[in-house]
């Protein structure tokens, strides 16, 4: 909240008609301007008093200026332009720690029940994919599901060191949903009754293209409350509510 109205700030100190776009997610930000002489010199400047102001300022090691042709990291996404189109994907540096992350799980479960890897498993992998879902991720998902297979399969053959590969896959892998190598596991509950529990892929996220929120617009306010729930409500693709 103490960034709030940051984009208005710098909008009305620039040079009218210039061309520049804001956007925040708490204290990170990212400013577009038609010119690095622009963003140096002005901008900069405008959100350094605006910080100042406020008992904070900009850090000298993060803040880089860049042509969106060379592409740059936000958030744990990739930004660049490719002529006329902009492509964001999730950064290698999210990616790897994603498979960092999964390998810890899988390397510290060793002994342990295929039931249990999965249900620690699930939740990161799904929450990464949930976070990515706005953005081009096709390719990225079915790398990370590449990737994900490999430690799961690598986990389950030094679990079994004595066995056959068809062995292994008869018992950890089946076909589901045209996919010929899901792991899963199998638990009998107390009554008697057998359930299933399958590893979640980040390919079967649904992408669902995000819509900038208003800028001014604050989740503490009760002005503001129609608007957040018509955001949650109705489907993006409504430009009334953008």
């Amino acid at each position: 909240m103490t960034l709030d109205k940051l984009e208005l700030t710098i909008k009305s100190a620039v040079p009218k008609g210039s061309k520049v776009n804001v956007i925040r997610y708490a204290d990170d930000l990212v400013v577009t301007g038609t010119s690095k002489q622009l963003l140096k010199d002005d901008i900069i400047a405008v959100i350094s008093y605006f910080l100042k102001e406020r008992g904070l300022e900009l850090s000298k090691e993060k803040t880089k200026i860049t042509r969106i042709d060379d592409g740059f990291n936000f958030l744990g996404q990739h930004l660049q332009k490719h002529g006329n189109k902009l492509l964001i994907t999730p950064s290698k540096g999210a990616v790897k720690a994603l498979i960092a992350k999964t390998r810890k799980i899988i390397k510290g479960h060793h002994g342990r029940s295929a039931w249990g890897l999965i249900n620690q498993l699930n939740p990161v992998i799904r929450g990464w994919a949930n976070y990515h879902r706005h953005v081009v991720t096709k390719k990225t998902f079915a790398y990370v599901d590449s990737r994900i297979f490999r430690q799961i399969w690598n986990w389950a053959r030094r679990r079994h060191n004595s066995k056959s590969r068809k062995w292994v896959k008869r018992r950890y892998f089946r076909s589901i949903d045209n996919r010929n190598w899901s792991f899963l596991a199998t638990r009998v509950s107390g009554d008697g009754k057998s359930d299933l529990v399958y590893l979640y892929h980040a390919d079967h996220t649904k992408i669902v293209r995000h819509v900038k929120i208003r800028s001014m617009a604050n989740p503490y306010s009760i002005d503001w409350q129609g608007y957040f729930t018509v955001r949650k409500t109705v489907k993006y693709a409504a430009p009334i509510y953008i």
